[in-house]
């Protein structure tokens, strides 16, 4: 497993498509290096709808926790703000 990262936090969400768009992982045995990695774990930085969908409409699948605050407030608006139909809390 390889990993990318980017210096401090300042910009990191911004920099988040750009990364992801230099990742190769290179292939037992030869070969072209694969461009998609199979998941992709972040910090509390990374919660806009925008990268999850990026990464959704990618077939990468995330783990990036939820921020308390969005939490509550998707509870607040009760079954219109539930959880979405495939999370799965564990990695």
């Amino acid at each position: 497993m390889s990993a990318v990262t980017t210096a401090g936090q300042r910009g990191d969400a911004p920099r988040f498509r750009p990364v992801l768009k230099r990742i190769r992982v290179p292939r037992r045995g030869g070969g072209r290096p694969r461009t998609r990695p199979d998941r992709v774990w972040a910090d509390k930085a990374y919660p806009p709808r925008a990268n999850r969908g990026y990464l959704r409409r990618r077939g990468i699948k995330c783990t990036i926790p939820k921020k308390k605050d969005q939490a509550a407030h998707r509870l607040k608006h009760g079954s219109r703000g539930g959880q979405s139909l495939n999370f799965s809390p564990a990695p």
